[in-house]
């Protein structure tokens, strides 16, 4: 694969992973990682004190699924929807075939009433791999720039 294709794939699997998610179709988000994929949120001030505790950690897409599952089924929330800026991403290295990727992203959330704001804002720092010629995310660390999340997470950043 060349260099150009690589970044087209990578590009593709971030824009399929937002797109996904605006459009409700939250199943598909545990397809989007590797067996082993991980999956955390995390405030810009306690990345920065090295602090791994997030405002939500998924270890395997198994506990994705759950989250999903919980949201469809359990959960109960006012009924909102994300749509998702992603700005050019950077790929910084490739180490083992294991690629790391940066991108921004900002999202804004449209409540049932037609209340619009930017929910959040940040920093991806993504490890992506390929398997069978695919782009998957081995690890997605969304770095929010503020710690105030002003309602309940309930849908995947």
């Amino acid at each position: 694969m060349t260099r150009e294709e690589t970044r087209r794939a990578i590009e593709d699997l971030l824009a399929d992973y937002a797109h996904a998610i605006d459009d409700d179709r939250l199943e598909e988000w545990p397809s989007f990682f590797t067996a082993d994929g991980t999956y955390t949120i995390i405030p810009r001030e306690n990345q920065a004190k090295g602090q791994v505790v997030g405002i939500m950690n998924c270890t395997s897409p198994g506990m994705m699924r759950d989250r999903v599952l919980a949201y469809r089924r359990a959960n109960i929330y006012e009924p909102h929807w994300y749509r998702h800026l992603v700005s050019a991403l950077r790929i910084v290295d490739e180490t083992a075939g294991v690629y790391t990727v940066w991108s921004g992203y900002a999202v804004i959330r449209t409540m049932q009433e037609g209340d619009i704001a930017v929910f959040s804002s940040g920093k991806c720092i993504d490890r992506v791999v390929f398997e069978a010629g695919k782009a998957r995310f081995k690890e997605r660390l969304v770095i929010c720039d503020s710690a105030r999340i002003d309602t309940l997470i309930v849908l995947p950043i």
